[in-house]
């Protein structure tokens, strides 16, 4: 099984390394051929979404997180 690897950048987008797959709401798989790194946004700015497309350098957006030491109970989508 291969390892994906999912960064969070500061101040900027989610970085995916490793063979993963993106797809919409309606089950669509969005192409990534040839892709070796998938950059996801964060900010909500993008126009390119669920890209990213650098607009949260313009939108002065701020985020740098750091994974706590132990993991909270997180929400799961419906």
């Amino acid at each position: 099984m291969t390892t994906v690897k999912i960064t969070t950048t500061d101040n900027g987008p989610y970085v995916i390394e490793g063979a993963a797959r993106v797809v919409d709401a309606d089950g669509n798989d969005y192409d990534l051929t040839d892709q070796t790194k998938i950059f996801l946004c964060r900010c909500g700015g993008s126009g390119t979404k669920p890209f990213c497309d650098g607009t949260h350098k313009t939108l002065n957006f701020e985020a740098a997180s750091r994974a706590p030491h132990t993991l909270a109970a997180t929400a799961t989508a419906s």
